[in-house]
């Protein structure tokens, strides 16, 4: 099947057909809080006009960088609908490699997750010509900061309603006119064994996968997925936002990775992606805990 629609398509026929049915899921103070397609869309569309009021156009790439969150998500589709280019980074890298990933993609707008990611930008900013703007998701810390280049995520979205009062349909009519052979994400390799490498990935690049991914293993709108995996990672992208989109099952974010587990045993995902050692960890877990009971002890 020939790939016809850009993400940004896709998220907008998700949001009129699948309206209310949940999107997403994040767990909160111990509350799993929903946002439905509609609400996706919507905060989506919002920052895509507040990142245009601040002159972010086609072309342009945005980075995102922290643990999964939806802000994070709309993020990334909001650079996609105006064109631009999601470039998600490690959340774990430290701030020299941070930098390298940035300045090599021309990143113009980083949307930090909290205080420990907006200090690991700021105190490289130096290296990074094309930056603009930092984004925030968490104001926790961040109070008396005092950079013009700052913006809180609410403000920043604020701004777009207004710049959307002004200029009707803007975020619309150029989503309309993407094309499925769109670059919209570049998805850097972990640089373990040498500098990061930036894959170029279209907007059919990530959805002929997720159609394929669906078929072989009967993905349907009613399942739950899992996102903790590192955002960079091109498995969760592929999860996360593509087949999330193409199918329309429900992503949901864990609180923390302190309480994936819990998260985990509480949700009861019916879609899994992880790596060999998640696997090996967690049956050495069980393992462990069967040997403790009176009377049993299977061989680890």
């Amino acid at each position: 099947m020939t790939i016809d629609l850009t993400l940004p398509q896709l998220l907008r026929k998700n949001a009129a057909t699948l309206r209310h049915r949940p999107a997403m899921r994040e767990k909160d103070r111990g509350i799993w809080q929903p946002y439905s397609w509609q609400n996706y869309w919507d905060e989506t569309r919002d920052l895509a006009l507040g990142l245009a009021a601040a002159g972010f156009a086609a072309g342009d790439k945005l980075a995102v960088i922290g643990e999964n969150r939806p802000r994070l998500y709309f993020a990334q589709l909001a650079a996609m609908c105006l064109g631009g280019i999601a470039v998600p980074a490690y959340q774990d890298a430290i701030a020299s490699e941070l930098a390298f990933v940035l300045d090599h993609a021309e990143v113009s707008i980083v949307v930090a997750e909290d205080q420990e990611q907006v200090d690991k930008v700021l105190s490289v900013r130096d290296r990074l010509p094309h930056l603009k703007l930092i984004i925030y998701d968490d104001p926790r810390g961040l109070a008396d900061y005092d950079e013009p280049i700052l913006k809180s995520f609410d403000s920043v979205a604020e701004a777009g309603r207004a710049f959307g009062a002004e200029h009707p349909g803007y975020v619309e009519a150029i989503v309309e006119a993407g094309k499925p052979d769109d670059l919209c994400l570049f998805s850097y390799t972990s640089g373990t064994t040498s500098r990061p490498k930036g894959v170029m990935l279209s907007h059919a690049n990530l959805l002929s996968a997720a159609e394929a991914l669906a078929k072989a293993d009967d993905v349907r709108p009613s399942d739950n997925f899992l996102a903790y995996l590192p955002m960079a990672w091109i498995g969760n992208s592929l999860f996360a936002i593509a087949l999330h989109s193409w199918v329309g099952f429900t992503c949901n974010y864990p609180e923390k990775p302190e309480t994936l587990l819990r998260d985990l045993r509480e949700l009861g995902p019916t879609i899994a992606l992880a790596p060999p050692r998640f696997w090996e960890n967690t049956l050495t877990a069980i393992l462990v805990r069967a040997r403790c009971q009176p009377g049993k002890a299977p061989p680890l």
